[in-house]
């Protein structure tokens, strides 16, 4: 029999605001152990919680980008348990009333056979992040440093079907909350973290197989490591005849295996209830109509819309897309222009390498973008060879001046008349016998050696096009 796996995931995102979920600790990176704290984030008795309105709309803002729907009643819930990273022992987060609820996520993955995936999601709901557990040789210690960050827990569905495809979700997810400055997504820093939920059935079947959780993934590779490791496991035991149960798994990384840690609680189990000291959240639409202002052009719309714009390939719009600033510059450059194909690669091939070389940002700058566009012109008028138009990229890179001007003062004018080129080719001919003759008895290859000797001694001002057909000429005279 054969059977298939069913993954759901939980990621966990930290969104990206000044201060706290509940008070104004500031939300940042970095600092020493539990120095961004106050009463408030260590659950002191008597405290109140203030939402902080910021994170109220990145979520109601994820709900559109993720094509949410968007109640307009939400409200907070405790989930009780306790753990050493909740100071509370509880987390304020949202149960039965979220903030967003069934939407979706399409992204390209190649294992499909459209090219394109759609993955249903639940909820993306508001809650807190918890403290931080320190291990050390003989001790250990919570810094509470991030607890009370706001953070967006995005359910999907279990409509992923294997590691890859999980890979490809999360990257596609968190592409998407990046362009939109809902959270910097950086996963070293912890912003983004994640559960996995994955089950086998029989391939065809409908009914869910028992379900595993792996808990607290904090790499996109290792979720697809995990998986690859975890989905051969479950399948092996169901085969052996073995009952899977219910369970929480931690990823070892360095094992390369699941090891169990507990029974999978239920939502019984956390004894939620409505939080009493929060009002219920209840957007009106005006508010909605202002968060919805911040929706930007997500990265597979706008790469679609450079491939149909510009004409520009697969690989070309990807990288414009990938690259924001970039992608930006390019359309300032070939908007309205005729060879868009020919500026994109002068934005991604030679710019990026001469930012690189002289550790340049694209902001610093000296020329604008409609600069590339008039040395495109140049090169496609003949007017410069492509490699003369080398030299002229790095002398605007260097000075900021016009690339016509460039041409103009240095006298770097291609050479394309025919009465010009021919004395040239009649004095490398001259000069080069052997690879005259080589030509004449029928290597073809020898007049490439030829062209290149005509267009070093022009140094390169020749047409190369008409040093060829002048130098087949009298090779065949």
């Amino acid at each position: 029999m054969e059977y298939e796996a069913v993954i759901g995931l939980e990621t966990h995102v930290q969104l990206k605001t000044r201060s706290k979920m509940w008070c104004g600790c500031p939300n940042e990176f970095g600092s020493p152990p539990n120095t961004n704290v106050c009463p408030v984030c260590l659950g002191m008795p008597g405290v109140l919680p203030v939402a902080n309105e910021e994170a109220l709309r990145l979520t109601v803002l994820t709900g559109y980008l993720l094509n949410c729907e968007i109640p307009r009643f939400a409200k907070f819930d405790r989930k009780n348990y306790f753990y050493p990273d909740s100071a509370k022992n509880y987390q304020l987060t949202q149960y039965d009333r979220p903030s967003t609820a069934n939407g979706w996520v399409e992204f390209e993955f190649d294992g499909s056979p459209t090219g394109v995936e759609r993955v249903r999601i639940t909820r993306a709901h508001l809650e807190e992040d918890v403290g931080k557990n320190n291990h050390f040789d003989r001790h250990s210690g919570v810094d509470f440093n991030r607890a009370g960050v706001p953070l967006l827990e995005i359910v999907s569905e279990p409509d992923l079907k294997g590691p890859d495809m999980a890979y490809a979700y999360l990257k596609a997810l968190t592409d998407i909350l990046a362009r939109a400055n809902v959270s910097d997504c950086d996963l070293e820093k912890g912003m983004v973290r994640c559960d996995v939920n994955v089950s086998v059935r029989p391939r065809g079947s409908e009914k869910l197989g028992a379900k595993i959780e792996i808990k607290n993934m904090n790499s996109f590779s290792g979720v697809r490591r995990a998986l690859e490791y975890e989905i051969p496991r479950q399948i092996e035991a169901v085969m052996r005849g073995e009952a899977l149960r219910q369970e929480t798994r931690r990823w070892d990384d360095v094992a390369g295996i699941t090891e169990p840690m507990r029974s999978k609680e239920d939502a019984h189990d956390y004894r939620y209830f409505p939080e009493p000291d929060l009002m219920p959240f209840a957007p009106t639409d005006e508010w909605l109509a202002e968060v919805r202002t911040r929706v930007p052009e997500l990265p597979r719309a706008r790469k679609l819309r450079l491939m149909r714009d510009f004409g520009l390939p697969d690989g070309d719009a990807q990288v414009l897309t990938d690259n924001l600033p970039l992608g930006q510059f390019f359309e300032a450059a070939a908007t309205g222009y005729r060879h868009p194909k020919s500026v994109a690669n002068w934005v991604i091939n030679n710019l990026p390498a001469k930012l690189a070389e002289t550790s340049t940002s694209l902001g610093d700058l000296k020329f604008p973008a409609t600069a590339l566009r008039d040395l495109v012109d140049l090169v496609e008028s003949g007017k410069i060879s492509s490699k003369i138009a080398q030299d002229v990229f790095a002398e605007m890179f260097a000075t900021g001046m016009a690339p016509a001007a460039i041409v103009d003062q240095k006298g770097l004018a291609q050479v394309s008349d025919s009465g010009a080129i021919e004395a040239l080719a009649a004095q490398v001919i001259a000069a080069n016998p052997g690879p005259a003759a080589d030509f004449k008895a029928g290597k073809a290859a020898a007049l490439n050696f030829l062209k290149g000797q005509l267009m070093k001694l022009s140094k390169g001002k020749a047409n190369p096009a008409m040093a060829g057909e002048v130098l087949e000429r009298l090779l065949k005279a």
